[in-house]
């Protein structure tokens, strides 16, 4: 039987060593060699099954999901429990080196629908082919650590009209999109044959290729992007049809305590950059290029919001020594700590929360005890607990929480 004997402690992550990410970020921040040069691309921090975190209390480990499976109102709160029946966040630091998938997550509903159909038909869950690895939506919202892009959400109609009138390689395409709107457009060329797209894309690669060797290119403009992906590649080969998102959508910049928040349907990729990341605690990702994993271009087209967007760039709401990031769901909330000096924070929890340690070094003072975080570490605080964080000089962290359940 787990008995936990502390209310705040330490929690140790798990680093994903997905190809996309960077050598240096992440081994800095953790202060952690990296001699074999390999990709740090995440580090997790949850209850996810696959890479749970692990808490530290007088000396015992306590695996976090396993604890929870033990006494899931003990690490969760009642009504967490009650109402996700698990920690319903996943926390994470990414580095991003290298651009990743286009992509969209589907609503719970669908993810319910389309989990069941994939189990009925037999698929098992752990195939490179399947969609839905669970009945989880998966919303999720990023903080800059540093100057972040993205792309996020259709270009509006006059933007899209404009790219696909000043681009030679995309003639005929504003009939297609007058005549049938985004839906439309985006199914033509994501059904395309793969020579019809080597066709239309191959010049424009090059074109952007010579561009970008010019020096005549900046990041706000997608053909610095699509030279990026293409530009050490010894044979460009057939060209990714994910080249068209990166055209078609919203190139967002952001910067440090910037936040962006990508709900269900809509299309999304991160470029570059160092960010924090929160999101519901699910692998439900539906791909329509720009990576070797599985491309589903009718499922994705099922799931996608296809209208034009002014991308949200939150600053974020101070909230009485915390900066608040608000998201319009149940499953998660996170706030920036910024605080020096003699500045404190009183938070009572209701749920399990965790704060993760950027730069600086804080203390928590809690009921049971008190514990110091310094930067690359982290730690949990159980639920109903009423705890203080002080800054040891300056800190700058974030916090991980359930926000509301009924």
């Amino acid at each position: 039987m787990t008995i936990v004997q502390n209310k705040i402690m330490k929690l140790t992550g798990k680093v994903q060593h997905y190809a996309w990410g960077g050598e240096s970020f992440i081994p800095a921040w953790l202060n952690v060699p990296n001699t074999e040069r390999k990709p740090f691309a995440e580090y997790w921090m949850g209850a996810h099954p696959s890479a749970s975190s692990v808490l530290h209390d007088e000396g015992r480990e306590i695996v976090l999901y396993e604890g929870i499976q033990e006494l899931p109102v003990t690490f969760l709160g009642e009504k967490v429990y009650n109402g996700f029946g698990e920690l319903p966040y996943l926390f994470k630091i990414l580095d991003v080196k290298e651009m990743l998938s286009i992509q969209v997550h589907p609503s719970k509903t669908e993810a319910e629908k389309g989990y069941l159909a994939e189990d009925e038909a037999g698929v098992p869950l752990s195939a490179g082919h399947r969609n839905y690895k669970d009945k989880n939506h998966k919303p999720e919202v990023m903080v800059a650590l540093s100057e972040f892009w993205l792309l996020h959400g259709f270009l509006v109609e006059e933007k899209l009209k404009h790219v696909l009138t000043s681009i030679p390689a995309f003639e005929g395409l504003i009939t297609i999109f007058e005549r049938e709107g985004y839906k439309g457009l985006y199914q033509h060329v994501m059904e395309l044959s793969q020579q019809q797209v080597n066709a239309v894309l191959m010049p424009l690669v090059l074109a952007e290729l010579q561009k970008k060797k010019a020096g005549t290119l900046s990041k706000e403009q997608p053909g610095w992007w699509v030279a990026k992906a293409y530009e050490h590649a010894t044979l460009l080969g057939d060209i990714d049809r994910g080249v068209f998102s990166i055209y078609f959508f919203n190139i967002v910049r952001t910067e440090p305590g910037e936040a962006v928040f990508q709900g269900a349907g809509v299309p999304h990729a991160y470029l570059e950059g160092q960010n924090v990341e929160l999101m519901a605690n699910s692998d439900n990702v539906l791909r329509g290029g720009l990576t070797p994993k599985h491309v589903d271009v009718p499922e994705l087209l099922k799931h996608t919001i296809f209208e034009g967007i002014v991308p949200n760039v939150m600053k974020g709401e101070n909230a009485g020594g915390e900066q608040n990031y608000p998201c319009p769901v149940p499953d998660f909330g996170i706030s920036k700590l910024a605080l020096t000096g003699s500045e404190s924070h009183i938070i009572t929890t209701t749920s399990l929360e965790i704060i993760v340690v950027m730069e600086g070094a804080l203390q928590a003072k809690g009921s049971t005890n008190s514990l110091s975080a310094v930067k690359g570490e982290a730690i949990a605080i159980m639920p109903n607990e009423t705890y203080t964080v002080q800054p040891e000089g300056n800190v700058l962290a974030y916090r991980a929480f359930v926000p509301y359940v009924n």
